[in-house]
């Protein structure tokens, strides 16, 4: 298949290019500079050089491509109306091809707020942090879209670890800068967590399955609470174990409003996946393999 890629040399949209290429399927992705299109290449994707902000820089990609995958995100005050343009401007060009087309939306677990020790699943109801509450919209946006030749899925990772870093990036990066791995909150909470390889796959089984008008939840079935991935991730990285904790309210200052969805305590259920897709997370979870995760970063960086 021909698969075109937002956000192709982003942390997610990275990793599910190179999952692609190496299944044997055609990917284009959309990046932003020349140094970012050498990436994708040497990943053996085929670049195109543009940006969320000028869906003309990339609609004849997207319209070309028999799956469009859309994992850019731009954490910016315009974050979810690009997120709600970019959705548009894919819809259009699947809508223009004239053929079979399969989109496929990134969401996250985040949606559904503070579950606490209840484990949810893609029926819940979802009370989101202020910051991402369109973000429902958008998914209804999308399923809304799967009718005759257009099909279209929803993924909802959780909190993404591996690799270069994702969210868990910033424990390494203050246990070297800082001593100690800081955290919001006395970090009694749980993340909803998911490797980057693994949510890789599950983007691969959900293009190459026949499945539209689905949502499907990303995450592994580690249960650590935050304070204990900080506290393996500071002993990763030299720190002896030590962390500090910062209020909410100082977060929402320094970070900005991200630092709510990383106060939030969850459990989510990812076994539609499993049953649906065939799909089985392969990493046990953050702590298991935090020094593995901890070379990688520093390798990247």
């Amino acid at each position: 298949m021909k698969v075109f890629i937002t956000g192709a040399s982003g942390y997610i949209g990275s990793a599910v290019a190179e999952t692609f290429t190496r299944a044997g399927h055609d990917v284009v992705g959309l990046v932003r500079s020349n140094e970012k299109a050498a990436m994708l290449a040497a990943a053996e994707g085929r670049p195109v050089i543009g940006s969320m902000q000028e869906p003309a820089s990339y609609s004849a990609a997207a319209r070309d491509s028999q799956v469009l995958i859309h994992c850019a995100a731009e954490y910016s005050a315009e974050y979810m109306n690009l997120d709600r343009r970019t959705v548009d401007a894919l819809l259009e060009s699947a809508a223009q091809s004239g053929g079979p087309r399969l989109l496929i939306y990134t969401s996250g677990v985040w949606v559904y707020g503070n579950t606490g020790g209840d484990m949810v699943d893609e029926s819940a109801e979802m009370t989101p942090p202020a910051f991402i509450g369109r973000r429902i919209e958008h998914e209804n946006r999308i399923l809304d879209a799967t009718q005759g030749r257009i099909r279209t899925l929803v993924v909802r990772p959780g909190c993404v670890y591996g690799g270069r870093g994702g969210l868990t990036a910033s424990w390494f990066e203050s246990a070297e800068k800082d001593g100690a791995v800081r955290m919001i909150g006395e970090g009694g909470n749980r993340w909803a967590m998911i490797h980057v390889a693994d949510l890789a796959n599950l983007y691969l089984r959900a293009a190459e399955s026949p499945w539209g008008g689905e949502i499907f939840n990303a995450t592994d079935r580690s249960r650590f609470t935050v304070r204990e991935c900080a506290e393996a991730a500071s002993r990763a990285a030299g720190a002896g174990g030590h962390t500090k904790s910062l209020p909410l309210e100082e977060a929402l200052q320094t970070i900005g409003p991200m630092a709510e969805g990383l106060s939030l305590d969850q459990h989510v259920d990812s076994s539609k996946a499993v049953r649906m897709l065939n799909w089985q997370p392969r990493h046990g979870g953050f702590v298991d393999g935090v020094s593995r995760y901890y070379s990688a970063w520093k390798a990247a960086r």
